[in-house]
Parts: structure tokens; C-alpha cells; sequence
């Protein structure tokens, strides 16, 4: 079966194009993977603040382990205003988690990075969920 010269040019067009497109995505792949090893390699630090009337305990992401699986570190009996600073590693991100057995607590979380708060929860919200941020190096 003999192919017609316009098939033939229109073949040869498409496969210009995927090569073209093969070269742009290696560029971009290329792109994307030096960001990524930039934000592994970044390190931030943010603030825990818990406040309520009775905290027994607070979990929270101190900085160890990976990004995709963050070491949970708890202080038990913080008292009720607690604070910590910690240092985090690229995409990790920020996590802060008050319990209290009292229901009527009214636990308020914060994740403080820079002075502002990149992450508030109260009440019910901040005892089920807790606090959980983007990593503000992920967000650049």
C-alpha cells in the first residue's frame, strides 16, 4: 500500500512535535526536580502555640524523620499557654495536635512562621484536626 505524500508529511509533522515536546518536558523535568532537591535540602523554623483552660497533652511534628513521615513527638502536661520552636526540613509540614479530656477546654492551636500565623484552629476544630500547615517551602 503505497502512502500518499500529504499522509507522509503529516507523519513526519507529529513526530517533530512529540520530539519537540519530549525535549520541552525533559527541560521542565529537569526544572522541577531541582526545586524539589532545593526544598528538601531547605530548612525552616515555626512556632507551636497552644492556649486553653486544661491541656493534657500536645503531639506535634518536631523535625525528625521525612517529609512523608515526620517524627510525632507529644509533651505531656504542657500547662496552658505552651510554645515550642522547632526546625523543619523542606515539605515537611508544620503540624501541631492539643487533647484534653476536659470538653469544655476550648483549645486554640497556632503555627507561627515569621510572625504570622500560617495555620489557627479552636474548639472542636483544633481537638480533632489540630493544626496542620503547608510547608511554607513547598508554598514558594
Amino acid at each position: 500500500m503505497r502512502k500518499s505524500p500529504s499522509t507522509l508529511l503529516s507523519a513526519l509533522s507529529l513526530a517533530g512535535l512529540a520530539l519537540a515536546a519530549a525535549g520541552c518536558s525533559a527541560a521542565t523535568t529537569d526544572k522541577a526536580v531541582e526545586q524539589v532537591d532545593k526544598a528538601v535540602n531547605e530548612t525552616y523554623e515555626v512556632t507551636y502555640e497552644v492556649t486553653g483552660k486544661t491541656v493534657d497533652s500536645v503531639s506535634f511534628h518536631d523535625g525528625g524523620g521525612t517529609a512523608t513521615a515526620p517524627n510525632l513527638a507529644t509533651a505531656e502536661q504542657p500547662g496552658t499557654a505552651w510554645t515550642k520552636t522547632v526546625t523543619l526540613r523542606g515539605i515537611m509540614p508544620p503540624a501541631v495536635s492539643p487533647s484534653s479530656v476536659d470538653n469544655t477546654a476550648d483549645l486554640t492551636c497556632k503555627v507561627i512562621y515569621k510572625g504570622k500565623v500560617i495555620k489557627e484552629a479552636t474548639g472542636e476544630a483544633a481537638t480533632a484536626g489540630g493544626c496542620v500547615a503547608v510547608s511554607p517551602i513547598a508554598a514558594q
